[in-house]
């Protein structure tokens, strides 16, 4: 069990340089080439995944470190698994729930920050207003918590998290998820889709 929660922490982080700081070979993967990663991450965790979906991973949430690779594997692995397909995001609630309950255990405090911030990450893709000012709450205090010389990224994911919050507080929804999950798009969303100022996929 260990070394499954383990490989998805080493495979998803990578090492750490400092308390602060992301491992920059990790960068690629997370922020600008994810879909060249979709084959490897389905060969590697496809099995996992499910079993995860299924709830046979849940006594993982005994560790933080459990809570952390459950929520990659439904939130970040899931997005990989199921590119351009609505079943990217059907384990969006599940990660929500999980990140919430360990909010409120402390898991969260026991993480690198870099860690954190993929905790959190579920909150920002809820289609609730909630949950983005919980995750307003939880990325500004991330951004407190670091040494200030190691803040920008952290700042960046902030300034993220603002922008998914916006489109929650405007539609309630992101308009540039309904076509894939079947929804009718208002012709305010078509607008702001066309806009393409606030594109998460």
């Amino acid at each position: 069990m260990t070394n499954r929660i383990e490989d998805i922490l080493d495979f998803w982080f990578g090492a750490f340089p400092t308390p602060y700081s992301a491992d920059l070979s990790k960068t690629d993967m997370w922020f600008k080439n994810g879909a060249a990663y979709d084959s490897e991450i389905f060969m590697a965790f496809a099995i996992d995944y499910e079993k995860a979906v299924n709830d046979e991973l849940n006594h993982w949430i005994d560790s933080y470190r459990g809570r952390l690779a459950l929520i990659i594997l439904l939130d970040q692995f899931s997005r990989h698994i199921h590119r351009g397909s609505a079943l990217a995001f059907a384990q969006d609630e599940k990660a929500q729930a999980l990140c919430i309950d360990g909010i409120g255990a402390g898991d969260d405090a026991r993480m690198h920050a870099v860690e954190r911030s993929f905790f959190y990450l579920p909150l920002q893709h809820a289609e609730d207003i909630t949950k983005q000012e919980l995750s307003l709450k939880a990325y500004t205090q991330l951004v407190q918590d670091v040494s200030a010389p190691y803040r920008k990224p952290f700042e960046m994911n902030l300034a993220f998290a603002e922008r998914h919050h916006f489109v929650i507080e405007k539609f309630g929804r992101f308009p540039e998820l309904n076509e894939m999950l079947g929804r009718e798009s208002t012709d305010e969303e078509l607008a702001f889709i066309a806009s393409g100022e606030y594109s998460f996929l």
